[in-house]
């Protein structure tokens, strides 16, 4: 079986079991017709109880789970789907997970680094990209005039970058 992360469990929530779920989509709210999730690195099957939001977050609770003790160990692991469960995106729309880790190109072939980390915001996300070899971050707007192609499959994106934007 194939998993998709849709989540890092970031926190425990109260001390009845539920947790509090980093969502890695861009619609938090696909949690509510979750019905089976995997955790941690063990992919644990838990069934899901139901979903709550508060803020940018989502809290789970798993009916395996009434008690603080029981989730504890799932602090900082991720939540996964079976890949056969996902949604289907139109085009030129992508789930975070496809994003994170992508290696990032110029228009002209050069290395930029590989996106660490995509941060939501009203207008648009931006891509973090990390280069480690010069110890660099770079904050690329996820917009069309940057963004020229996204490559899923073979995780790769190329940009053309304005002045200053990259090292």
């Amino acid at each position: 079986m194939d998993y998709i992360q849709v989540g890092k469990i970031i926190n425990t929530h109260g001390i009845k079991g539920e947790v509090t779920i980093y969502p890695l989509t861009d619609d938090r709210y696909r949690f509510n017709d979750l019905q089976i999730v995997y955790l941690g690195h063990d992919r644990r099957r838990v069934i899901v109880e139901g979903a709550r939001y508060h803020k940018n977050m989502v809290l789970l609770k798993f009916e395996e789970f009434d008690n603080i003790d029981d989730v504890l160990p799932y602090k900082g692991e991720y939540l996964y789907i079976d890949s056969q469960d996902r949604v289907i995106l139109p085009e030129d729309r992508f789930f975070l997970f496809d994003i994170i880790g992508a290696i990032v190109y110029t228009v002209e072939g050069k290395r930029v680094g590989m996106v660490s980390q995509v941060i939501q915001s009203t207008g648009n996300d931006v891509y973090v990209v990390r280069n480690d070899e010069m110890d660099q971050e770079y904050m690329i707007p996820a917009v069309k005039e940057f963004i020229i192609s996204i490559d899923i499959d073979n995780r790769r994106i190329v940009i053309d970058p304005i002045e200053g934007m990259i090292g």
